[in-house]
C-alpha cells in the first residue's frame, strides 16, 4: 500500500498512533533517525496498543539510510509551507507520505531535496499554526487510500 515515513519524530504516542493506523491501511512505517523517545517507551505502547506487534517499523539512521533502503519510490512531502493541497495530487501504491516533526516539520533540506516528488500541505484555518502529527499523517494515508478505492493488498509493496 503506502509507506509512512516520519522524519525524526519526538513524541512516542504519535509514533504508536501511527503504527495502529498502518496496520489498519495495510501501510508501512519508517522512522528516521534521530528519535525523540525509545520505541521501547511505555507511551509507545500505550498508544500502539495490540497493534505494535502487527506494526511493520523499519528504522533509518538518518535521510541517506531511508532514501537508500526505499529505492525509487515517489515521495510527497507534507508541509504548512507547500503550495499543492494533498487532495489535489494522484497517489499509487508504493508511494511515500513524509512528514516532519511535530516541533518545526521538515527541514529544508529534505524539503527541497530532489529525491521529493512533490511538496503537498494540508489546509488549516486562519487561526491554526499546525495539526498533531498523528492526525496529518491519517489526513494524507486516508486520502490516498481513498483514491485506490480503498483496496488492500496482503503486503506493501
Amino acid at each position: 500500500m503506502f509507506h509512512v515515513a516520519l522524519h525524526e519524530p519526538e513524541i512516542a504516542p504519535n509514533t504508536g498512533n501511527l503504527m495502529r493506523l498502518t496496520v489498519n491501511t495495510g501501510s508501512q512505517l519508517h522512522l528516521i533517525e534521530p528519535l525523540g523517545f525509545s520505541l521501547d517507551e511505555a507511551r509507545v505502547r500505550r498508544a500502539g496498543l495490540d497493534y505494535r506487534e502487527y506494526a511493520r517499523v523499519q528504522t533509518h539512521g538518518g535521510w541517506h539510510e531511508f532514501l537508500e533502503a526505499i529505492g525509487e519510490r515517489r515521495i510527497f512531502a507534507f508541509s504548512q509551507h507547500a503550495t499543492s493541497v494533498y487532495t489535489d495530487v494522484f497517489y499509487e501504491s508504493g508511494d511515500v507520505l513524509l512528514f516532519g516533526k511535530e516541533s518545526i516539520g521538515l527541514p529544508g533540506t529534505v524539503l527541497q531535496s530532489p529525491t521529493v516528488t512533490e511538496r503537498v500541505r494540508i489546509p488549516i484555518g486562519p487561526q491554526g499554526r499546525s495539526l498533531n502529527l498523528a492526525n496529518a499523517a491519517a489526513i494524507g494515508v486516508y486520502e490516498a487510500w481513498r483514491q485506490l478505492g480503498f483496496s488492500m493488498p496482503a503486503v506493501v509493496q
